[in-house]
């Protein structure tokens, strides 16, 4: 593939906030961007469970540095915001968390007028969503995943068009028979139906991704790639975990599998996927991936 670009240097804004009265509170966001460079296609970055905007520094620097404006909001169900567990809108956080990425898309004009430098400078027409875990689901409802009733029937369409490409990574599989008890009783929306997900993706799953979430094993989380309509790749990391490696933070003690290969490789294949998919010709897909790091697979 063509070599790398060399990094840029990038300026982070934290926190903006956007007005957001259905929400309960405003909306926090960082927004990170190269210091160069026009016409930047934008990632919106979906948090999983309990993060925050400030979390999954290895990607939002990554993407960032070559050629991405990376923005990450931090959704109700993060534990910066410390809702309480009876609060009425704990129901309803994984739609909310969609609203939260169409109210990013929405309020492009004003976020990029708070980063000094970058107005003007976004390609509205190469917009990308990613998310890891719950981000992850958020991130596949805008790419058309759709929710499954509890009578098995599909809910909203809650896809976006602007939405050109997606990385889904460790996004949970089916619901039903699928749930263990636990998640079926505290996360009845983890039900999505792929059947209409036709925004092209790259799933990103660790073959020793074991969820206490799912009564199957680590394949549950490829299901996303399985189910949905051709025009998706599956890059199936061997030895990973839930944290693929540490793409959550530098530091993290979350990480149980660190793996500093396996994230570079994740960083490499995610910008040239994206890159490729939103129409940008300077990189090589499919990226070449290493076999004793893991298989990469497209329909």
């Amino acid at each position: 593939m063509h070599a790398m670009p060399e990094p840029t240097p990038v300026v982070s804004v934290h926190p903006t906030t956007l007005p957001a009265p259905d929400r309960g509170e405003d909306l926090r966001v960082r927004i990170s961007a190269p210091v160069t460079g026009h016409e930047l296609p934008v990632i919106v970055f979906s948090h999983g469970f309990g993060q925050s905007a400030t979390g999954y520094a290895p990607l939002a620097d990554f993407w960032a540095s070559h050629g991405f404006v990376v923005i990450q909001p931090t959704h109700l169900d993060s534990r910066t915001l410390n809702l309480p567990s009876d609060d009425p809108r704990t129901p309803l956080i994984w739609k909310l968390r969609v609203d939260d990425l169409k109210l990013v898309l929405d309020r492009l004009d004003l976020l990029e007028t708070s980063v000094p430098g970058l107005a003007g400078r976004l390609d509205r027409t190469r917009i990308a969503v990613a998310g890891h875990s719950w981000g992850a689901q958020t991130a596949s409802t805008l790419l058309g995943a759709r929710v499954l009733n509890a009578d098995g029937t599909p809910g909203e369409d809650m896809s976006d068009p602007r939405i050109k490409a997606g990385v889904l990574l460790a996004v949970t599989g089916t619901g039903g028979a699928d749930l263990s008890p636990f998640a079926a009783e505290h996360f009845p929306f983890m039900s999505p139906s792929f059947t209409d997900m036709t925004t092209p993706a790259l799933i990103v799953a660790g073959d020793q991704d074991d969820s206490p979430l799912s009564l199957r094993g680590p394949d549950w989380f490829t299901d996303a790639y399985h189910l949905s309509p051709a025009g998706k790749s599956l890059l199936t990391l061997a030895g990973a975990e839930h944290s693929l490696g540490g793409i959550s933070a530098y530091e993290s003690t979350e990480t149980t599998d660190e793996s500093p290969e396996r994230v570079a490789l994740i960083q490499r294949l995610t910008w040239a996927y994206l890159r490729d998919t939103l129409g940008l010709k300077d990189s090589t897909w499919p990226a070449s991936v290493d076999s004793a790091l893991g298989h990469l697979d497209s329909k």
